[in-house]
């Protein structure tokens, strides 16, 4: 009769064969329907913004594992993600020397110099974006209208401005190829700057002006669901920061409606779906346990309405998943379970 033995394994235990470069690949999947859309909304220049950006990200991934001696880390998956989640944070227009400038910039400074994935504490597509948000401050906030005249046979005139060069004005540009009731400036920016609300039903859609891949929220959320449904995506991270945004900004709308804008444009407007659901939730930059995870997006919700309201910037999401990666070591450390058996200690 044969003995039969019980195996104890310690934490994590593994319920299905996921290894990174599957999860990597499937984000990948559930980013394309968005360029799709970006590109159907804004033509040919987003196209080719997203090709730079990828092949700048891949090509300075592959100098760092030359550099280092090590082996290729391109089918992993991780660079290509941040191409092309860093061109769906890009003004349509942008220049695409600029464009390869900021995948070089993301790589190099948000991922290689940490050690590679797994090491890195920011997500590289922001890093990437802060990058050329700080070097050319004209050109990332310089907006092209959405459904252009001709935007599947021309370029965005500032898109192919030659390197080290700044892009031409575009506005007499704009005036001709627009459609009319179209206009080149944000929903956010326009909020903001001159009090002029968007219908909800455009911010839903994607019928408005923005960076390339953040304009339809209803989108971003479904391609976010599809990971959630795969399990290759913590929910908790995208949900607590959508409640830390309508708290923040619904109490800010309670004093001022007239100030302030309401939660529901908060939520759908500018970069937040894509940032809640496609760069806060990174696995390496987010908090591990259950109580940081809430900590983290309810952070990320509050300083995103905080800068949109009352700083300088019209947009807000960056800043705030950035800061939410540089607390996430810390908020780990506070929330680490306590071990069974042992006594808390003392102050």
């Amino acid at each position: 009769m044969s003995k039969k033995h019980i195996v104890l394994h310690t934490a994590p235990h593994v319920k299905k064969p996921q290894d990174v470069p599957t999860i990597m690949r499937h984000v990948v999947y559930a980013l394309l329907p968005i360029v799709a859309f970006a590109v159907y909304q804004f033509g040919i220049s987003v196209l080719a913004l997203v090709i730079v950006t990828t092949l700048a990200c891949l090509g300075t991934e592959r100098f760092f594992n030359w550099m280092g001696n090590k082996p290729s880390s391109l089918s992993d998956w991780s660079s290509t993600i941040s191409g092309i989640l860093l061109a769906l944070t890009l003004p349509p227009g942008f220049p695409l020397w600029m464009a390869a400038v900021a995948g070089i910039a993301g790589i190099a400074i948000g991922k290689a110099v940490f050690g590679g994935i797994g090491y890195n504490v920011f997500n590289p597509a922001l890093v990437g974006r802060a990058f050329v948000q700080a070097a050319f401050p004209v050109a990332i906030t310089t907006w092209t209208p959405a459904f252009f005249t001709g935007r599947f046979t021309e370029f965005v005139p500032s898109s192919l401005t030659a390197p080290f060069m700044m892009p031409p004005e575009t506005a007499e540009w704009v005036k001709q190829v627009a459609v009319d009731g179209f206009s080149g400036a944000t929903p956010l920016s326009l909020h903001k700057f001159q009090h002029i609300s968007t219908a909800p039903f455009d911010l839903y859609t994607g019928m408005v002006a923005g960076s390339a891949g953040e304009t339809s929220a209803l989108l971003i959320l479904v391609c976010g669901m599809y990971l959630v449904i795969r399990k290759m995506m913590n929910w908790q991270i995208p949900a607590w920061i959508f409640v830390g945004v309508v708290a923040t900004s619904g109490v800010l709308y309670l004093i001022n409606p007239e100030k302030f804008a309401d939660p529901l444009f908060m939520l759908f407007s500018g970069g937040l779906m894509l940032g809640a659901m496609f760069m806060a939730s990174d696995m390496v930059g987010s908090p591990l346990t259950p109580k940081g995870v809430m900590i983290y997006g309810l952070l990320i919700g509050f300083l995103t309405v905080l800068i949109r309201q009352f700083g300088s910037l019209s947009e807000g999401i960056m800043y705030a998943i950035l800061l939410g990666n540089a607390a996430t070591p810390l908020i780990d450390t506070w929330t680490q379970p306590r071990l069974f058996g042992a006594r808390r200690k003392s102050a």
